[in-house]
């Protein structure tokens, strides 16, 4: 045997006696990479995300007013982190950072309903080529693949958007899922897929606002509703793991609980989150129990991310890691190893959405730098709840964290061609109650509380009588309830403050098309229209102005490119033919109003628009059979 095979062979046995340590045999799993199969040892791999979860409101986090024995118990049988932050604290943003490993800027998911680049590989896509069975199941509709997460349903098997029409106007099944229905659609798939290996991920929502635990949570937690919310969804979990146990599976599975983020609950004049960067909305509770007997009970209060899950998940499974992670892997930590302090990236582009500025804020163990309009800086040692701003140009503790900060931004992708500038943008910590106010109108208006939600929006808008959200939103609320005066003021005004804004556009269109200002409705909807092109509504409702201001070229135009579109579109084809006929053109309408009346022979409409076609070629017969049937017809 030569020396190189007898090194080899040294080699072998020496990292088989290592993965053979008490300790180590937990952290690397063999797969086999040439056929793309996991062995029957491969574990399976729960992650677990409870939407909304502040860290100190959690029982093994210290906090003694409430009952979460599931996640405690979890923290006795594995690894839980003391201080583990996210980036971001908005629930598709920082779901997309823990399936990818990647910072917000990174992946590009900032607000909702962006897709998420097919670049960016995802955890179901990686474990997938390890020979996983791969299945997702969400607690709410913002994490739906099929609206406001594309993307995210990359790599699974199976991921249990919700249904396309909603049954109920209730919001259970519509927009979100209670955690035991979650829980039960999960455990039925896993009774349909018995033979492992099994990535899960199971997505509980219920912490979100509004807090409505079911009984008897609601009862127990009458008075600490947002905690109510918590048991309950800690009662699932507690289900579900039971569910694992009686399988067989626990032992071997590797089972992640974590947050996505906090929630204000009226810190720093926050009522939820979204809008700051503060530990009220980054610090969650995070806990992993690995394959195996190892490590029980272990507490580590090194600062660690969600960007860290993704990573620490592949070593464990032993899966090749892609070529861009922004976290590290926990398992040289949780083995004791020297590791070098790890600091957060916070962002936040949620602001955004009102106008107002987004924030980034670099947070170590024991400091944070926020960048906003009127920069913060907090000594997190001496002031936890960050009350006390030490921000100031030459302070020599802000230093170290500036040049980290710099050296954060320089990895960071360039903003997209054409993103509007930031730097003049309002301070979020100026806008907060108006932010509140908003929240709690969009609330009112989905339970149907009309008339609360417009009294949060006027309350807003006299607060802040710039706020073009606040005006836009009272506008669509006037533009529903039919005061169309009012809510041609609101959204001309919202317009005027948001000249991008081709909704507010629209609207404004619509509801000034209803109170007879045609050409004012003309130009809000050329202005719309010039921002988006593709809105068939908003080029059919111009067309109808311009055949109201007598504009028969006009109409006849925008008609006609909705038909280049969609050539089967009745309402462009009504259009067409009667621009068509208010120039004259009565031959040119004539053969597809026949058509149409052909088939859809019930459109009263039509056969309008085809007397008058046959009168003006002086086929009065024709015209009066016509114009009999659309009588006819419209009597019914």
């Amino acid at each position: 045997m030569n020396r190189l095979t007898v090194s080899t062979v040294l080699l072998f046995l020496v990292f088989s006696l290592f993965l053979a340590a008490p300790g180590n045999a937990v952290w690397a799993q063999t797969a086999s990479p040439a056929t793309g199969s996991a062995p029957k040892s491969a574990p399976d791999v729960f992650l677990i995300t409870i939407d909304t979860l502040r860290a100190d409101h959690v029982g093994c986090y210290g906090y003694k007013q409430i009952e979460t024995p599931a996640i405690d118990g979890l923290a006795t049988d594995g690894v839980r982190f003391t201080q583990a932050f996210t980036h971001s604290p908005i629930t598709n943003t920082s779901h997309i950072t823990i399936l990818t490993g990647l910072l917000p800027s990174v992946h590009g998911v900032t607000d909702f309903a962006v897709p998420l680049a097919p670049s960016h590989v995802t955890w179901a896509e990686l474990l997938k080529k390890q020979g996983y069975q791969t299945a997702a199941f969400i607690g709410a509709v913002i994490l739906d693949s099929s609206t406001l997460a594309p993307g995210l349903d990359r790599g699974f098997d199976f991921y249990d958007n919700f249904p396309a029409k909603a049954e109920s106007k209730e919001r259970w099944g519509r927009v979100e899922r209670r955690a035991m229905d979650v829980v039960q659609h999960a455990e039925s798939w896993l009774d349909q897929h018995p033979n492992g290996p099994r990535f899960v991920w199971v997505h509980m929502y219920d912490p979100h606002d509004p807090y409505e635990a079911p009984a008897p949570f609601s009862e127990k937690y009458a008075k600490q509703p947002y905690d109510g919310e918590i048991a309950y969804a800690d009662s699932a979990l507690g289900h579900l793991i039971a569910s694992i146990k009686k399988s067989g599976a626990y032992q071997n599975a590797i089972i992640i609980v974590t947050g996505d983020h906090g929630e204000g609950l009226g810190e720093h004049g926050e009522d939820t989150h979204g809008l700051f960067l503060y530990d009220s909305t980054l610090h969650i509770p995070m806990i992993i129990k690995a394959s195996g007997a190892a490590h029980h009970g272990m507490v580590i209060d090194s600062l660690v991310r969600t960007t860290d899950i993704l990573p620490t998940v592949l070593s464990m499974t032993n899966t090749p890691p892609p070529a861009l992670l922004n976290g590290e892997s926990l398992v040289p930590l949780i083995n004791a190893e020297a590791q070098p302090a790890r600091s957060l990236l916070g962002e936040t582009d949620y602001p955004l959405r009102w106008g107002w500025a987004p924030l980034k804020a670099l947070r170590e163990q024991n400091a944070k730098l926020i960048e906003a309009p009127r920069p913060e800086f907090y000594d997190l040692q001496a002031d936890p709840h960050e009350l006390k701003n030490l921000y100031a140009a030459q302070n020599p503790q802000m230093a170290g964290l500036q040049a980290d900060m710099a050296k954060w931004k320089a990895k960071l992708p360039a903003p997209p061609a054409g993103a509007p500038p930031t730097a003049n943008l309002p301070d979020p910590k100026d806008k907060v109650e108006v932010q509140n106010l908003l929240h709690n109108s969009m609330l009112a208006s989905d339970d149907g509380r009309i008339e609360e939600s417009r009294k949060y929006l006027e309350k807003a808008v006299e607060i802040d009588p710039d706020s073009a959200t606040a005006l836009r939103q009272l506008g669509e609320l006037e533009l529903s309830a039919k005061d169309y005066p009012k809510a041609a003021t609101h959204l001309k005004r919202a317009l005027q403050l948001r000249a991008d804004d081709s909704t507010a556009a629209f609207e404004a269109g619509q509801a000034l098309e209803k109170t007879g200002d045609y050409a004012g409705a003309r130009d809000a909807l050329e202005t719309s229209l010039k921002l988006v092109p593709s809105q068939t509504n908003a080029r059919l409702l111009l067309g109808r102005v311009y055949i109201k201001l007598k504009d028969a070229r006009n109409a006849e135009d925008q008609f006609e490119a909705t038909l280049l579109v969609d050539s089967e579109n009745t309402e462009g084809r009504l259009g067409l033919a009667e621009a068509q006929i208010m120039k004259s053109d009565f031959a040119g309408a004539l053969p597809d109003l026949e058509a149409l009346t052909k088939s859809d022979p019930k459109n009263a409409a039509a056969f309008h628009l085809l007397a008058r076609a046959y009168s003006g070629l002086h086929r009065e017969p024709d015209a009066k059979r016509a114009e009999e049937k659309a009588a006819a017809l419209e009597k019914k």
